[in-house]
């Protein structure tokens, strides 16, 4: 008898225990297997602060200039900093400024929070791809409890129960979102099943395909611990311009059948299936030379690949030196590890370095875009600006080395192969 209540004594504190044991042996803000941590318990690395009102509005923040957005950014990360804080492996908001933001975007994924709420009648949320937004308060104050799409119109906005933990104590959201449609459990609980997100900032149209996650600010302390994402695969093949891109201005420069259009070392690289296979070729460049412009292109890199994006290029000599790379690299892979700041992915090699953080798990298709105008460069990567850069004003070299082409007017485009395996597709341009 006595075995047997220490059994159902034990089982209980077993159904008690937390959701970071039932994540296995993993420690504070370390991410179980198959997901990232995006916030690493040390500080605001891979997060950016939410660009206040009207701004916030992923529509309107679209329309910025690059300047702007930049000024913009600066208020914004400077807020996050005053308001947002890390202590003992938490991430804590004060209640005051600004929404936090990862730093780049994501498609469909699985994402697994604890959260907080320290004070009674707290209040606070979460975005996903920009958009409000899965409700947090308190169930005390608010009887139908956390966890639903507060902003729904047409679609269920409430959880189908309440399965919050008591203020004070910590919650956890396991949140799956695919195309449109999101599900959630809180705490173990199924409270959201397989249900439209609308979007709230354009009603007439279905939520953005991709888009930041966010952190909201409600006025509220709020205070935030294991978080991680997986992304789950939407491989939507090759695909022609967007009826936007039309609209704007861009241009195919590939036309998925063959290599025309393109010059160099065409032998190197096979166009298959809407892809350019760059099998340990060299360099290939568009036919034309372009001075203002925005490039945009997928890439899939296989382990360890390294290969490089030329702008303002000539068609002989090294272009990272002749004019500029861009990096095309897995940097997370071993022989990549005592790299310089320089020579990450999406850095202009030698030249400027990068923000982090953006580049999806290699096997993955990643989007990248990059802006030339005048000496600005400004590279983006799957939605996270990794470099804006004025190059007019770079007078000194970060590797030490001349690059007597840096500031060239006008060039080709190309990859630059150096030997390893990867992948292109959906390849356009714009000039300006």
């Amino acid at each position: 008898m006595k075995y047997l209540n220490k059994v159902c004594l034990l089982l209980v504190v077993i159904a008690c225990l937390p959701a970071q044991a039932a994540r296995g042996s993993k420690g504070l803000n370390q991410a179980p297997e198959g997901f990232v941590a995006l916030f690493n318990g040390r500080d605001l690395t891979g997060w950016k602060g939410l660009l206040s009102s009207p701004y916030d509005n992923p529509i309107k923040r679209a329309k910025l200039s690059p300047e702007a957005l930049a000024k913009e950014q600066a208020k914004a990360d400077k807020s996050m900093r005053e308001h947002w804080d890390v202590e003992d492996g938490i991430l804590k908001f004060d209640g005051k400024g600004f929404s936090l933001a990862t730093l780049r975007d994501y498609e469909d994924f699985e994402l697994l929070v604890d959260w907080k709420i320290v004070n009674p009648r707290g209040d606070s949320g979460i975005y996903l791809r920009g958009t409000p937004q899965v409700q947090i308060w308190d169930p005390g104050q608010h009887k139908i409890g956390s966890g639903g799409l507060y902003n729904n119109k047409k679609n269920p906005s409430k959880p189908a129960m309440i399965a919050d933990n008591p203020i004070g104590q910590w919650n956890t959201f396991h949140i799956k979102m695919v195309g449109e449609r999101v599900t959630i459990n809180l705490n173990g609980k199924l409270i959201v099943n397989n249900v439209v997100l609308e979007n709230y900032w354009d009603r007439s149209r279905p939520i953005f395909p991709s888009g930041q996650n966010e952190l909201q600010c409600h006025g509220d302390p709020i205070h935030f611990r294991n978080i991680f994402l997986r992304e789950l695969p939407r491989d939507e093949g090759p695909r022609g311009l967007t009826k936007e891109e039309k609209a704007a201005g861009f241009v195919s420069l590939f036309n998925g059948s063959d290599l025309s259009g393109w010059t160099g070392d065409t032998g190197g690289y096979i166009a298959k299936d809407g892809r350019i296979l760059c099998q340990k070729g060299g360099n290939v460049y568009t036919k034309d030379e372009y001075s203002d412009f925005i490039f945009r292109f997928e890439f899939k890199l296989t382990p360890g690949a390294n290969n490089g994006l030329g702008i303002r290029a000539p068609l002989q000599g090294n272009a990272a030196y002749q004019a500029m790379e861009l990096q095309i690299l897995d940097d997370t892979a071993a022989q990549y590890r005592n790299l310089k700041p320089y020579q990450y992915h999406g850095s202009i090699y030698g030249v400027v370095p990068v923000k982090r953080g953006c580049q999806k798990p290699v096997g993955q298709w990643n989007c990248q875009e990059v802006m030339a105008k005048g000496g600005r460069i400004r590279v983006k990567l799957n939605g996270g600006i990794i470099v804006d850069a004025d190059i007019s004003k770079i007078t000194e070299t970060m590797d030490g080395r001349p690059h007597p082409g840096l500031h060239r007017e006008k060039g080709y485009i190309g990859f630059l192969g150096h030997g390893s395996q990867l992948e292109f597709r959906n390849i356009r341009i714009k000039q300006l």
